[in-house]
C-alpha cells in the first residue's frame, strides 16, 4: 500500500470509529507499527487527526470541514474526470474565477497553458498556474488564506472580486440540495464565493457526488441561480433531478 492510500485507510479508520491504536492501524493496513507512528505524525501535522499516546483520536466535530489535506486524496480519479469536463465547458478566451477546494484545484491543472485568463482563489491554485506558459494569463487577487487551506478569504479578496467582471464562476461546495442551494462550512469563504457569483455571467458548480445532497450551515447561492451542475454518477439521482427540474443544466460524469 502506497504512502497516500495507506494515509486515507488511516484517515478514514480514525474519523469514522473517534479513535484507534497503532496496534489496529498497523493491523488494517498491514504496515509496521514505526511506520504507522510516522504517518500519525504526519497526519497530526496537517491537521487530519489528533496524536494520543498509543495512537490517534479524530479532531473534527459534526458538521466540520475534513482538512484539505485529507480531502486531497479523496476520490481523485472521480474530480479529475469532473475537472475535465467543467474545463471543457470553458471556452479559449473566458475569464475565468476559479474557487478554492480539491475538486477546482483539478481545474486549474486542465486550465493550465490554455488561452484564457484565471483568477484562482487559493494558493495552492496559485501554485499551479504561477508557471503557466503563454497564453494562460494570470490575475492574483489579495487576501488572507484561510489556516491549513489555502483558499483566500477577507476584505482583500472581497475588493478583488468586486473589481473585475468574468465570464465564468467555477464554483465548489461543501453541501449541494435543490432545498437549501450551494452551501459551504465557513461564513468567510461563503462571503467570497457570493462575491464571485456576483462578478461572473455563468455560474458552473463543480462537485463530487457524495456533497448533493448535504447542507452545510452557510448558505452560498439558490440551486436555481446555477446554469451548469456538474458531478459524478455517484449522485444521489432523485436529488439531481429535482435541482436539474429548476432549471440547471446537468453535466454526470460517468
Amino acid at each position: 500500500m502506497q504512502n497516500a492510500d495507506r494515509h486515507r485507510v488511516i484517515a478514514e479508520a480514525v474519523a469514522s470509529s473517534g479513535s484507534a491504536t497503532v496496534a489496529e492501524l498497523a493491523s488494517l493496513t498491514g504496515a509496521s507499527e514505526m511506520t504507522i507512528r510516522r504517518d500519525l505524525d504526519t497526519l497530526s501535522a496537517h491537521g487530519v487527526l489528533e496524536r494520543v499516546r498509543g495512537g490517534a483520536r479524530a479532531l473534527l466535530l459534526r458538521g466540520e470541514e475534513p482538512p484539505f489535506a485529507l480531502r486531497a486524496h479523496e476520490g481523485t480519479e472521480v474530480k479529475r474526470r469532473i475537472g475535465e469536463r467543467v474545463a471543457a465547458l470553458i471556452a479559449d478566451g473566458e475569464t475565468v474565477v476559479l474557487d478554492s477546494g480539491t475538486t477546482c484545484l483539478e481545474v486549474a491543472r486542465l486550465l493550465k497553458g490554455r488561452p484564457v485568463t484565471v483568477m484562482p482563489l487559493s494558493l495552492q491554485a496559485l501554485q499551479v498556474l504561477a508557471d503557466a506558459p503563454a497564453p494562460t494569463r494570470l490575475i492574483v487577487p489579495g487576501g488572507q488564506p484561510r489556516a491549513a487551506e489555502g483558499a483566500l478569504i477577507g476584505p482583500l479578496t472581497l475588493a478583488s472580486l468586486a473589481a473585475l467582471r468574468f465570464d465564468t464562476a467555477v464554483l465548489g461546495c461543501c453541501g449541494l440540495s435543490a432545498a437549501d442551494g450551494l452551501t459551504a462550512y465557513d461564513l468567510e469563504d461563503a462571503a467570497v464565493k457570493k462575491a464571485a457569483l456576483a462578478s461572473s455571467r455563468r455560474i458552473l458548480a463543480a462537485t463530487d457526488g457524495s456533497k448533493i445532497g448535504h447542507t452545510a450551515h452557510a448558505h452560498v447561492v439558490p440551486a436555481g441561480r446555477l446554469h451548469t451542475l456538474v458531478t459524478d454518477a455517484g449522485a444521489p439521482e432523485d436529488e439531481i433531478t429535482a435541482i436539474a427540474k429548476g432549471g440547471t443544466v446537468l453535466e454526470v460524469v460517468a
